[in-house]
Protein backbone atom coordinates (compact mmCIF):
# COMPACT_ATOMS: atom_id res chain seq x y z
CA UNK A 1 0.00 0.00 0.00
CA UNK A 2 1.11 3.52 -0.60
CA UNK A 3 1.11 5.87 2.07
CA UNK A 4 0.97 9.82 1.29
CA UNK A 5 2.46 12.73 3.07
CA UNK A 6 0.71 15.81 2.17
CA UNK A 7 1.87 19.57 3.13
CA UNK A 8 -0.46 20.67 5.56
CA UNK A 9 -3.35 22.53 3.73
CA UNK A 10 -4.48 24.96 6.67
CA UNK A 11 -3.32 28.71 6.81
CA UNK A 12 -0.15 28.94 9.29
CA UNK A 13 0.41 25.05 10.09
CA UNK A 14 4.25 24.95 10.24
CA UNK A 15 4.08 21.03 10.85
CA UNK A 16 4.45 17.86 8.31
CA UNK A 17 2.81 14.51 9.35
CA UNK A 18 5.84 12.58 8.82
CA UNK A 19 9.85 13.27 9.26
CA UNK A 20 12.42 11.66 7.14
CA UNK A 21 13.60 9.39 10.03
CA UNK A 22 9.59 8.40 10.15
CA UNK A 23 9.35 7.72 6.72
CA UNK A 24 12.47 5.45 6.61
CA UNK A 25 10.42 3.26 9.15
CA UNK A 26 7.42 3.21 7.30
CA UNK A 27 9.57 2.18 4.11
CA UNK A 28 10.80 -0.53 6.50
CA UNK A 29 6.98 -2.12 7.17
CA UNK A 30 6.74 -2.51 3.41
CA UNK A 31 4.97 0.78 2.55
CA UNK A 32 5.65 2.77 -0.34
CA UNK A 33 5.78 6.35 0.54
CA UNK A 34 5.49 9.64 -1.85
CA UNK A 35 5.86 13.21 -0.37
CA UNK A 36 4.11 16.36 -1.31
CA UNK A 37 6.69 18.58 -3.04
CA UNK A 38 7.79 21.01 0.17
CA UNK A 39 5.63 19.31 2.75
CA UNK A 40 8.46 20.00 5.40
CA UNK A 41 9.87 22.96 4.32
CA UNK A 42 8.15 24.74 7.20
CA UNK A 43 9.70 22.13 9.66
CA UNK A 44 13.30 22.22 8.04
CA UNK A 45 12.64 19.22 6.55
CA UNK A 46 13.01 19.00 2.64
CA UNK A 47 12.44 17.35 -0.53
CA UNK A 48 15.78 15.86 -0.70
CA UNK A 49 16.23 14.23 2.90
CA UNK A 50 13.23 12.79 2.18
CA UNK A 51 14.11 11.36 -1.11
CA UNK A 52 17.72 10.12 1.02
CA UNK A 53 15.06 8.36 3.01
CA UNK A 54 13.18 6.50 0.26
CA UNK A 55 10.31 7.95 -0.50
CA UNK A 56 8.84 9.55 -3.65
CA UNK A 57 8.85 13.47 -3.88
CA UNK A 58 5.08 14.04 -5.89
CA UNK A 59 2.56 16.69 -6.38
CA UNK A 60 -0.56 17.39 -4.48
CA UNK A 61 -3.01 15.40 -5.95
CA UNK A 62 -0.72 12.43 -5.96
CA UNK A 63 -0.11 13.02 -2.29
CA UNK A 64 -3.68 12.83 -1.09
CA UNK A 65 -4.39 9.46 -3.77
CA UNK A 66 -2.21 7.45 -2.10
CA UNK A 67 -3.88 4.36 -0.46
CA UNK A 68 -3.24 6.32 2.94
CA UNK A 69 -2.53 9.09 3.16
CA UNK A 70 -1.50 10.79 7.04
CA UNK A 71 -2.08 14.23 7.72
CA UNK A 72 -2.42 16.39 10.98
CA UNK A 73 -6.06 17.02 11.19
CA UNK A 74 -8.88 16.40 9.19
CA UNK A 75 -8.52 18.33 5.28
CA UNK A 76 -10.59 20.92 4.53
CA UNK A 77 -13.29 19.71 1.58
CA UNK A 78 -11.11 20.74 -0.92
CA UNK A 79 -8.11 18.17 0.09
CA UNK A 80 -10.46 15.64 0.92
CA UNK A 81 -12.49 15.51 -2.51
CA UNK A 82 -9.00 14.46 -3.63
CA UNK A 83 -9.04 11.51 -1.67
CA UNK A 84 -9.23 7.91 -3.54
CA UNK A 85 -12.86 6.08 -2.66
CA UNK A 86 -12.08 3.40 0.71
CA UNK A 87 -8.92 4.90 1.07
CA UNK A 88 -7.48 5.47 4.84
CA UNK A 89 -7.14 8.79 6.60
CA UNK A 90 -5.02 9.09 9.85
CA UNK A 91 -5.15 12.15 11.05
CA UNK A 92 -6.56 14.54 14.31
CA UNK A 93 -10.55 14.51 13.74
CA UNK A 94 -11.77 15.41 17.33
CA UNK A 95 -14.71 13.44 16.62
CA UNK A 96 -16.69 13.89 19.67
CA UNK A 97 -17.39 17.60 18.02
CA UNK A 98 -17.36 16.85 14.20
CA UNK A 99 -20.07 14.60 13.48
CA UNK A 100 -20.04 16.03 10.15
CA UNK A 101 -16.74 14.78 9.11
CA UNK A 102 -18.03 11.86 9.83
CA UNK A 103 -21.07 11.89 7.49
CA UNK A 104 -18.10 13.00 5.00
CA UNK A 105 -16.55 9.93 5.11
CA UNK A 106 -18.93 7.50 4.95
CA UNK A 107 -19.80 9.54 2.43
CA UNK A 108 -16.34 8.58 0.83
CA UNK A 109 -16.38 4.60 1.82
CA UNK A 110 -13.40 5.50 4.29
CA UNK A 111 -11.54 4.12 6.65
CA UNK A 112 -11.24 6.93 9.41
CA UNK A 113 -8.30 6.19 12.05
CA UNK A 114 -8.73 9.64 14.77
CA UNK A 115 -5.24 9.69 16.45
CA UNK A 116 -6.60 12.07 19.25
CA UNK A 117 -9.12 9.57 20.35
CA UNK A 118 -5.96 6.59 21.63
CA UNK A 119 -6.79 5.17 24.50
CA UNK A 120 -5.24 6.16 27.91
CA UNK A 121 -3.52 2.82 28.84
CA UNK A 122 0.24 2.20 29.31
CA UNK A 123 0.67 0.24 26.28
CA UNK A 124 -0.96 2.80 23.89
CA UNK A 125 1.17 5.70 24.87
CA UNK A 126 3.48 5.26 22.31
CA UNK A 127 0.89 6.11 19.85
CA UNK A 128 -0.68 9.34 22.20
CA UNK A 129 -0.64 12.29 19.56
CA UNK A 130 -2.14 14.16 22.57
CA UNK A 131 0.66 13.71 24.63
CA UNK A 132 3.21 14.29 22.19
CA UNK A 133 1.76 17.57 21.20
CA UNK A 134 1.36 18.64 24.70
CA UNK A 135 4.72 17.79 25.67
CA UNK A 136 5.79 19.98 23.69
CA UNK A 137 3.62 22.57 23.87
CA UNK A 138 3.86 22.71 27.79
CA UNK A 139 7.50 23.17 27.30
CA UNK A 140 6.81 26.15 24.74
CA UNK A 141 4.14 27.44 27.26
CA UNK A 142 7.21 28.20 29.72
CA UNK A 143 9.13 30.20 26.75
CA UNK A 144 6.14 31.97 26.29
CA UNK A 145 6.07 33.31 29.71
CA UNK A 146 9.79 34.05 30.18
CA UNK A 147 9.99 36.25 26.59
CA UNK A 148 6.58 38.02 28.28
CA UNK A 149 8.05 37.97 31.94
CA UNK A 150 11.29 40.50 31.42
CA UNK A 151 12.93 39.04 34.47
CA UNK A 152 15.19 36.14 34.92
CA UNK A 153 13.19 32.84 36.14
CA UNK A 154 16.36 32.06 38.67
CA UNK A 155 17.24 34.34 41.50
CA UNK A 156 20.56 35.94 41.40
CA UNK A 157 23.04 37.28 44.08
CA UNK A 158 25.15 40.47 42.87
CA UNK A 159 27.42 43.15 43.90
CA UNK A 160 24.08 45.56 43.04
CA UNK A 161 22.06 43.51 44.96
CA UNK A 162 20.03 39.93 44.93
CA UNK A 163 17.09 38.70 43.06
CA UNK A 164 14.37 36.98 44.14
CA UNK A 165 13.73 33.95 41.73
CA UNK A 166 10.03 33.94 39.59
CA UNK A 167 7.22 31.99 41.07
CA UNK A 168 5.59 29.55 38.52
CA UNK A 169 1.88 28.40 39.13
CA UNK A 170 0.68 25.28 37.01
CA UNK A 171 -3.14 24.02 37.56
CA UNK A 172 -3.39 21.09 35.74
CA UNK A 173 -0.84 18.22 36.38
CA UNK A 174 -1.19 15.85 32.87
CA UNK A 175 1.65 15.72 30.29
CA UNK A 176 1.73 19.38 29.62
CA UNK A 177 1.67 20.06 33.25
CA UNK A 178 4.92 17.64 33.95
CA UNK A 179 6.37 19.22 30.98
CA UNK A 180 6.29 23.00 31.98
CA UNK A 181 7.47 22.18 35.99
CA UNK A 182 9.85 20.50 34.81
CA UNK A 183 10.96 23.16 32.32
CA UNK A 184 10.47 25.84 34.46
CA UNK A 185 12.35 24.30 37.13
CA UNK A 186 15.08 24.26 35.23
CA UNK A 187 15.34 27.71 34.91
CA UNK A 188 15.36 28.35 38.25
CA UNK A 189 12.08 29.13 38.91
CA UNK A 190 10.45 28.08 42.36
CA UNK A 191 7.28 26.19 40.95
CA UNK A 192 4.05 24.32 42.59
CA UNK A 193 1.13 22.71 41.02
CA UNK A 194 -2.19 21.90 41.65
CA UNK A 195 -4.35 18.94 40.46
CA UNK A 196 -7.99 17.22 41.27
CA UNK A 197 -5.89 14.14 41.30
CA UNK A 198 -4.23 14.26 44.39
CA UNK A 199 -2.08 10.61 43.18
CA UNK A 200 -0.07 12.87 41.04
CA UNK A 201 1.77 15.01 44.27
CA UNK A 202 4.33 12.41 44.07
CA UNK A 203 4.97 13.41 40.47
CA UNK A 204 5.07 17.37 41.17
CA UNK A 205 7.81 16.48 44.06
CA UNK A 206 9.68 14.44 41.99
CA UNK A 207 10.37 17.52 39.52
CA UNK A 208 11.26 19.66 42.63
CA UNK A 209 7.92 21.54 42.38
CA UNK A 210 5.51 22.07 45.86
CA UNK A 211 2.11 20.49 44.93
CA UNK A 212 -0.69 22.70 46.17
CA UNK A 213 -4.01 20.83 47.43
CA UNK A 214 -7.16 21.47 46.77
CA UNK A 215 -10.63 20.69 47.95
CA UNK A 216 -12.18 18.67 45.36
CA UNK A 217 -10.32 15.18 44.78
CA UNK A 218 -11.15 12.94 41.90
CA UNK A 219 -10.22 9.60 40.58
CA UNK A 220 -9.88 9.26 36.47
CA UNK A 221 -11.15 5.42 34.62
CA UNK A 222 -9.60 6.55 31.52
CA UNK A 223 -6.41 8.96 32.49
CA UNK A 224 -8.36 12.28 32.06
CA UNK A 225 -9.93 14.61 34.68
CA UNK A 226 -13.24 14.74 34.91
CA UNK A 227 -15.50 18.47 34.52
CA UNK A 228 -16.54 19.88 37.97
CA UNK A 229 -19.98 20.61 39.36
CA UNK A 230 -20.62 23.96 39.75
CA UNK A 231 -19.90 23.62 43.86
CA UNK A 232 -16.57 22.60 43.38
CA UNK A 233 -16.13 25.09 40.86
CA UNK A 234 -16.21 27.58 43.34
CA UNK A 235 -13.84 25.73 45.69
CA UNK A 236 -11.24 25.09 43.30
CA UNK A 237 -11.45 28.95 42.07
CA UNK A 238 -10.58 30.25 45.92
CA UNK A 239 -7.68 28.19 45.62
CA UNK A 240 -6.55 29.45 41.87
CA UNK A 241 -7.33 33.03 42.82
CA UNK A 242 -5.44 33.02 46.05
CA UNK A 243 -2.24 31.36 44.19
CA UNK A 244 -2.52 34.04 41.19
CA UNK A 245 -2.11 36.52 43.54
CA UNK A 246 1.24 35.18 45.27
CA UNK A 247 2.86 33.99 41.91
CA UNK A 248 4.26 35.71 39.15
CA UNK A 249 3.63 33.41 36.11
CA UNK A 250 0.22 31.07 36.20
CA UNK A 251 0.43 28.25 33.26
CA UNK A 252 -3.59 26.93 33.43
CA UNK A 253 -3.14 23.54 31.19
CA UNK A 254 -6.75 22.06 32.26
CA UNK A 255 -9.20 20.41 28.84
CA UNK A 256 -12.10 18.17 28.65
CA UNK A 257 -12.16 16.28 25.53
CA UNK A 258 -15.03 17.69 22.85
CA UNK A 259 -16.27 20.75 25.24
CA UNK A 260 -15.15 24.22 26.40
CA UNK A 261 -12.08 24.08 28.08
CA UNK A 262 -13.23 24.87 32.18
CA UNK A 263 -12.82 28.45 33.59
CA UNK A 264 -9.97 28.66 36.48
CA UNK A 265 -8.55 32.41 36.23
CA UNK A 266 -11.72 34.57 36.46
CA UNK A 267 -11.35 38.21 35.67
CA UNK A 268 -11.65 39.04 39.42
CA UNK A 269 -8.55 36.70 39.82
CA UNK A 270 -6.31 38.74 37.16
CA UNK A 271 -6.98 41.89 38.29
CA UNK A 272 -5.41 40.41 42.39
CA UNK A 273 -2.15 39.68 40.25
CA UNK A 274 0.97 41.65 40.25
CA UNK A 275 1.40 44.01 37.62
CA UNK A 276 4.03 42.17 34.93
CA UNK A 277 2.51 39.06 36.00
CA UNK A 278 2.05 36.28 32.86
CA UNK A 279 -0.41 33.64 32.13
CA UNK A 280 -0.37 31.05 29.20
CA UNK A 281 -3.64 30.05 29.01
CA UNK A 282 -2.79 26.16 27.02
CA UNK A 283 -6.59 25.46 27.29
CA UNK A 284 -7.52 28.93 24.95
CA UNK A 285 -9.79 27.87 21.78
CA UNK A 286 -12.77 28.92 20.05
CA UNK A 287 -14.38 27.36 22.53
CA UNK A 288 -13.52 29.13 25.26
CA UNK A 289 -10.46 29.22 27.28
CA UNK A 290 -8.87 28.54 31.33
CA UNK A 291 -8.68 32.16 31.81
CA UNK A 292 -12.00 34.82 31.67
CA UNK A 293 -9.85 37.34 30.19
CA UNK A 294 -7.83 35.39 27.42
CA UNK A 295 -8.51 35.50 23.44
CA UNK A 296 -7.62 32.53 21.00
CA UNK A 297 -4.10 33.29 19.35
CA UNK A 298 -4.01 36.74 20.66
CA UNK A 299 -1.57 38.22 23.73
CA UNK A 300 -3.80 40.14 25.91
CA UNK A 301 -2.39 43.24 28.07
CA UNK A 302 -5.14 44.10 31.13
CA UNK A 303 -5.14 47.74 32.63
CA UNK A 304 -3.23 46.19 35.43
CA UNK A 305 0.05 45.21 33.81
CA UNK A 306 -1.01 41.52 33.51
CA UNK A 307 0.14 39.87 30.34
CA UNK A 308 -2.33 37.25 29.06
CA UNK A 309 -1.05 34.44 26.30
CA UNK A 310 -3.63 32.21 24.37
CA UNK A 311 -1.88 30.84 21.92
CA UNK A 312 -3.29 27.39 20.66
CA UNK A 313 -0.35 26.43 18.44
CA UNK A 314 2.43 26.28 20.67
CA UNK A 315 3.67 22.59 19.39
CA UNK A 316 3.83 24.36 15.55
CA UNK A 317 6.14 26.89 17.34
CA UNK A 318 8.70 24.35 17.35
CA UNK A 319 7.68 22.59 14.14
CA UNK A 320 10.70 20.35 13.95
CA UNK A 321 10.11 18.60 16.69
CA UNK A 322 6.71 18.40 17.07
CA UNK A 323 6.63 17.02 13.62
CA UNK A 324 9.23 14.28 14.01
CA UNK A 325 6.90 13.22 17.60
CA UNK A 326 3.74 12.82 15.58
CA UNK A 327 5.50 11.19 13.08
CA UNK A 328 6.87 8.57 15.33
CA UNK A 329 3.62 8.29 16.95
CA UNK A 330 2.20 7.40 13.34
CA UNK A 331 5.14 4.77 12.92
CA UNK A 332 4.02 2.92 16.40
CA UNK A 333 0.55 2.69 15.18
CA UNK A 334 1.52 1.33 12.01
CA UNK A 335 3.79 -1.32 13.63
CA UNK A 336 0.62 -2.10 15.40
CA UNK A 337 -1.98 -2.40 12.47
CA UNK A 338 0.86 -4.41 9.83
CA UNK A 339 1.71 -6.84 12.01
CA UNK A 340 3.62 -8.56 8.70
CA UNK A 341 5.27 -6.02 8.07
CA UNK A 342 4.77 -6.63 4.23
CA UNK A 343 3.32 -3.14 3.79
CA UNK A 344 -0.64 -4.07 4.38
CA UNK A 345 -2.79 -2.56 6.99
CA UNK A 346 -4.60 -4.78 8.99
CA UNK A 347 -7.26 -3.03 11.40
CA UNK A 348 -7.96 -5.40 14.08
CA UNK A 349 -11.54 -4.23 16.22
CA UNK A 350 -10.74 -6.58 18.55
CA UNK A 351 -7.58 -4.64 20.17
CA UNK A 352 -9.00 -2.00 22.11
CA UNK A 353 -6.47 0.44 20.64
CA UNK A 354 -7.34 -0.03 17.09
CA UNK A 355 -11.32 0.11 18.04
CA UNK A 356 -10.31 3.28 19.83
CA UNK A 357 -9.48 5.37 17.37
CA UNK A 358 -11.78 3.75 14.69
CA UNK A 359 -14.61 6.29 13.64
CA UNK A 360 -15.00 4.73 10.46
CA UNK A 361 -14.77 1.86 8.94
CA UNK A 362 -14.85 1.07 4.84
CA UNK A 363 -17.22 3.97 5.35
CA UNK A 364 -19.21 2.17 8.41
CA UNK A 365 -19.64 4.60 11.42
CA UNK A 366 -17.66 3.16 14.15
CA UNK A 367 -18.09 6.19 16.85
CA UNK A 368 -18.18 6.22 18.97
CA UNK A 369 -15.80 3.27 20.32
CA UNK A 370 -16.91 1.06 23.52
CA UNK A 371 -15.53 2.47 26.60
CA UNK A 372 -11.84 1.88 28.21
CA UNK A 373 -11.22 2.05 32.06
CA UNK A 374 -7.93 1.84 33.26
CA UNK A 375 -8.19 -0.29 35.89
CA UNK A 376 -4.79 -2.54 37.89
CA UNK A 377 -5.77 -6.70 37.61
CA UNK A 378 -7.24 -7.51 40.82
CA UNK A 379 -5.08 -10.34 42.87
CA UNK A 380 -6.06 -13.99 43.12
CA UNK A 381 -7.55 -14.31 46.09
CA UNK A 382 -5.78 -17.18 48.32
CA UNK A 383 -7.35 -18.72 51.30
CA UNK A 384 -7.21 -16.61 54.82
CA UNK A 385 -5.37 -17.99 57.58
CA UNK A 386 -6.74 -17.84 61.26
CA UNK A 387 -5.75 -14.63 62.68
CA UNK A 388 -4.01 -16.88 65.82
CA UNK A 389 -2.42 -19.28 63.67
CA UNK A 390 -0.58 -16.67 61.06
CA UNK A 391 0.20 -14.80 64.73
CA UNK A 392 1.66 -18.38 65.88
CA UNK A 393 3.58 -19.19 62.82
CA UNK A 394 5.39 -15.21 62.72
CA UNK A 395 6.16 -15.20 66.87
CA UNK A 396 7.55 -19.16 66.18
CA UNK A 397 10.07 -18.04 63.22
CA UNK A 398 10.74 -14.56 64.73
CA UNK A 399 11.46 -16.57 67.87
CA UNK A 400 13.82 -19.08 65.47
CA UNK A 401 15.70 -16.28 64.21
CA UNK A 402 16.22 -14.26 67.28
CA UNK A 403 18.04 -17.53 69.17
CA UNK A 404 19.90 -18.53 65.86
CA UNK A 405 21.32 -15.20 66.17
CA UNK A 406 22.16 -15.15 69.82
CA UNK A 407 23.97 -18.51 68.87
CA UNK A 408 25.68 -16.99 66.27
CA UNK A 409 27.45 -14.34 68.57
CA UNK A 410 27.94 -16.69 71.29
CA UNK A 411 30.18 -18.59 69.03
CA UNK A 412 32.07 -15.61 67.76
CA UNK A 413 32.41 -14.13 71.27
CA UNK A 414 34.39 -17.16 72.37
CA UNK A 415 36.67 -17.80 69.28
CA UNK A 416 37.41 -13.89 70.08
CA UNK A 417 38.43 -14.83 73.57
CA UNK A 418 40.29 -18.06 72.93
CA UNK A 419 42.19 -15.85 70.15
CA UNK A 420 43.06 -13.12 73.07
CA UNK A 421 43.83 -16.12 75.85
CA UNK A 422 46.22 -18.17 73.39
CA UNK A 423 48.06 -14.84 71.95
CA UNK A 424 51.15 -13.35 73.83
CA UNK A 425 50.36 -10.92 76.28
CA UNK A 426 52.01 -8.25 73.87
CA UNK A 427 48.88 -8.90 71.46
CA UNK A 428 46.52 -7.84 73.61
CA UNK A 429 46.71 -4.50 72.81
CA UNK A 430 46.24 -4.93 69.31
CA UNK A 431 43.21 -6.98 69.85
CA UNK A 432 41.35 -4.19 71.60
CA UNK A 433 42.79 -1.49 68.32
CA UNK A 434 41.27 -4.26 66.14
CA UNK A 435 37.50 -4.61 67.62
CA UNK A 436 37.41 -1.26 67.95
CA UNK A 437 38.74 -0.49 64.17
CA UNK A 438 36.24 -3.10 62.99
CA UNK A 439 33.20 -1.19 65.17
CA UNK A 440 33.98 2.09 64.32
CA UNK A 441 34.62 1.10 60.56
CA UNK A 442 30.75 -0.90 60.16
CA UNK A 443 28.90 2.41 61.34
CA UNK A 444 31.18 5.01 59.25
CA UNK A 445 30.75 2.73 56.23
CA UNK A 446 27.09 1.70 56.69
CA UNK A 447 26.37 5.40 56.66
CA UNK A 448 27.79 6.37 54.01
CA UNK A 449 25.47 7.78 51.45
CA UNK A 450 25.29 5.82 47.46
CA UNK A 451 27.19 8.98 45.59
CA UNK A 452 30.30 8.23 47.90
CA UNK A 453 30.21 4.62 47.28
CA UNK A 454 33.24 5.18 44.62
CA UNK A 455 35.55 8.20 46.82
CA UNK A 456 35.18 5.57 49.81
CA UNK A 457 36.41 2.71 47.47
CA UNK A 458 39.74 4.81 46.22
CA UNK A 459 40.29 5.21 50.47
CA UNK A 460 39.88 1.65 50.71
CA UNK A 461 42.00 0.83 48.02
CA UNK A 462 44.95 3.08 49.97
CA UNK A 463 44.11 1.26 53.00
CA UNK A 464 44.70 -2.37 51.23
CA UNK A 465 48.23 -0.90 49.64
CA UNK A 466 49.07 -0.27 53.44
CA UNK A 467 48.42 -3.79 54.31
CA UNK A 468 50.57 -4.93 51.40
CA UNK A 469 53.18 -2.75 52.74
CA UNK A 470 53.14 -4.39 56.09
CA UNK A 471 53.10 -7.97 54.98
CA UNK A 472 56.39 -7.50 52.62
CA UNK A 473 57.74 -6.29 55.66
CA UNK A 474 56.66 -9.04 57.47
CA UNK A 475 57.55 -11.80 55.02
CA UNK A 476 60.99 -10.52 53.93
CA UNK A 477 61.72 -10.15 58.75
CA UNK A 478 60.73 -13.02 59.70
CA UNK A 479 61.61 -16.69 59.26
CA UNK A 480 58.36 -18.08 61.27
CA UNK A 481 56.83 -20.18 58.88
CA UNK A 482 53.04 -19.18 60.28
CA UNK A 483 53.71 -15.46 60.16
CA UNK A 484 55.05 -15.99 56.11
CA UNK A 485 51.53 -17.97 55.61
CA UNK A 486 49.77 -15.52 57.18
CA UNK A 487 51.57 -12.50 55.14
CA UNK A 488 51.03 -14.06 52.06
CA UNK A 489 47.30 -14.58 52.14
CA UNK A 490 46.98 -10.85 53.53
CA UNK A 491 49.35 -10.08 50.32
CA UNK A 492 46.61 -11.93 48.55
CA UNK A 493 43.49 -11.05 49.76
CA UNK A 494 44.25 -7.27 49.94
CA UNK A 495 45.46 -7.22 46.15
CA UNK A 496 42.40 -9.06 44.99
CA UNK A 497 40.62 -5.74 47.03
CA UNK A 498 43.17 -3.28 44.94
CA UNK A 499 42.34 -4.89 41.75
CA UNK A 500 38.45 -4.95 42.53
CA UNK A 501 38.01 -1.99 43.32
CA UNK A 502 40.45 -0.34 40.62
CA UNK A 503 38.25 -2.74 38.30
CA UNK A 504 34.80 -1.72 39.82
CA UNK A 505 35.76 2.05 39.83
CA UNK A 506 36.95 2.52 36.27
CA UNK A 507 33.36 0.62 34.73
CA UNK A 508 31.45 2.62 36.54
CA UNK A 509 33.28 6.06 35.47
CA UNK A 510 33.09 4.40 31.87
CA UNK A 511 29.37 5.07 32.41
CA UNK A 512 29.71 8.73 32.45
CA UNK A 513 32.38 8.74 29.24
CA UNK A 514 30.47 10.35 26.04
CA UNK A 515 30.55 8.35 23.27
CA UNK A 516 33.19 8.85 20.40
CA UNK A 517 29.97 8.46 17.58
Amino acid sequence: MRIGIPKEPRQGQKLVAASPNGVEKMIKLGYEVCVESDAGALADYYDDQYEAAGATVVSKQEAWGADIVVCLDTPPDAELALMKEGSTLIARMNPWSNEGDIAKFQAKGMTALAMDAVPRISRAQALDVRSSMMNVAGYRAVIEAANEFGRTFTGQVTAAGKTQPAKVYVIGVGVAGLAAIGAAGSMGAVVSATDVRPEVADQVESLGGTFVEIPVKQESADGYAKALDEEQQKLTLAVYTEQAAKNDIVITTAAVPGRPAPLLITAEAVASMKPGSVIVDMGASELGGNCELSRVGEVVHTDNGVTIIGYNDLPSRMPGQTSQLYGQNIVNFLKLATPEKDGQLQLNMDDEVQRGVTVTLGGENMWPPPEVKVSVASKKEEPEEPEEEKRLITDTSRDARTIRGMLWKALLGVIAVALVVAAPEEMTQHFFVFVLACVIGFYVITNVTHTLHTPLMSVTNAISGIIIVGALLQVAATGDVAVLVMATIAIAIAAINIFGGFLVTHRMLKMFERSSK
